[in-house]
């Protein structure tokens, strides 16, 4: 579509008002990625320089133009491949990446009739998206994906801890990470763009340590030297010792924690997508947006009795209160858990699932957010 260059110089150009007749409104208001025997849809991403969109369906990814046209397809994975983000930077794809034996890792090798054994491992996939070509290409062998090892969200999903008298596994509830994009320093606007990732955080209504998402930074100024192919017989552990910060969001636990989360440069928000939880005293809001114009507030944890304080971030008052916790805003919108995508001025592309077995789709459509009170979106028709 010509009209995505036109958006980007848009971009470029800080415009911030929009009228009803612009390229965005143009945009194709549905984009399907067709039907696929894999896992179902966990992230998309758009390129709007090349006009391409890619789609991850837990164990392949599939790279199409804006109308829906498959380019290629990247198979042969059997980890959990989640959130994606498009940088703009560097001109590649990058993607959360896991391999663990809960209930997601025992399912997805049950998926592709697979007993292979591996380590446990969460990477950033990289891929060189110039590369994808044609359909059924390996992850592994085609040259077109690396990894970078994360040993913190490693040894927070490993660890034990103290946490009212009991012993339990997983610091803050830790299932590995699913959300990921690129933003700046958080309470900053203009600072350079720094790889963030959100936990996945087991649902457990017994325990109280688990009502945080959590989120890193990362600078990837000098990942080049951690970056290795992945061999799903031989994981590596390249990868940096420590983010460059590590946050918390107080929003009660959420079943798998963040699925998808995007920075929206518009608003300087950070929007957080989730299923539902366990705990009834919360509100439960399915999408969230934390203020990325609020420095983060070094805190004492609520309910956390090992880790003594952390950076705390700011939900956005924009949304529906959760009555019981009042600092907590957003709202019940559930198609952001399985994929969003900011285009800038107020637009996104939004996942919308589909499954008619043993075939799992998406279609991405086209929504402008307007921050109601009762909803966050409208759908460009």
């Amino acid at each position: 579509m010509k009209h995505l260059l036109t958006i980007l110089t848009t971009l470029c150009l800080g415009i911030a008002t929009i009228s009803a007749a612009t390229p965005y409104e143009q945009l194709p208001k549905q984009i399907d990625a067709g039907m696929w025997r894999a896992g179902h849809i966990q992230g998309i991403a758009v390129d709007t320089e090349r006009e391409h969109i890619y789609f991850s369906f837990t164990t392949m990814l599939v790279k199409a133009d804006m109308n829906g046209n498959v380019i290629g397809t990247v198979t042969g994975l059997l980890g959990h491949l989640g959130c994606l983000e498009f940088n703009d930077a560097d001109g590649r794809l990058y993607g959360s990446l896991e391999y663990k034996h809960d209930s997601i890792g025992k399912g997805i090798l049950a998926m592709e009739n697979s007993n292979k054994q591996f380590d446990t491992a969460f990477y950033v996939a990289i891929f060189d998206v110039d590369k994808i070509n044609r359909r059924d290409m390996s992850a592994e062998k085609d040259g077109i994906m690396t990894t970078v090892y994360l040993p913190t969200v490693y040894e927070d999903y490993m660890a034990k801890v103290e946490q009212g008298g009991k012993t339990l596994e997983h610091r803050f509830g830790c299932s590995g990470f699913d959300g990921i994009t690129f933003g700046p320093k958080f309470g900053k606007s203009d600072s350079k763009h720094y790889l963030t990732i959100s936990y996945g955080i087991y649902g457990d209504k017994e325990r109280t340590d688990n009502n945080y998402q959590v989120l890193l930074q990362y600078d990837t100024k000098d990942w080049a030297k951690y970056e290795q192919p992945l061999s799903e017989d031989n994981m590596h552990q390249s990868g940096p010792k420590k983010p460059a910060g590590r946050y918390f969001v107080y929003t009660g636990n959420r079943n798998w924690g963040v699925q998808n989360m995007e920075y929206d440069k518009h608003r300087n928000f950070w929007m957080l997508a989730t299923y539902t939880g366990p705990k009834d005293d919360f509100a439960n809001f399915t999408l969230m947006a934390v203020d990325g114009n609020i420095a983060p507030k070094k805190q004492t944890l609520e309910g956390v009795d090992y880790y003594k304080k952390g950076n705390v971030l700011t939900i956005s008052g924009r949304g529906m209160v959760d009555p019981n916790h009042h600092p907590i805003h957003g709202w019940h919108f559930d198609n952001a858990s399985t994929g969003i995508h900011s285009l800038g001025n107020n637009y996104f592309y939004i996942s919308h699932s589909k499954k008619q077995k043993p075939y799992q789709g998406c279609v991405a459509h086209l929504y402008r957010f307007v921050a109601r009170e009762s909803y966050p979106f409208v759908e460009v028709k």
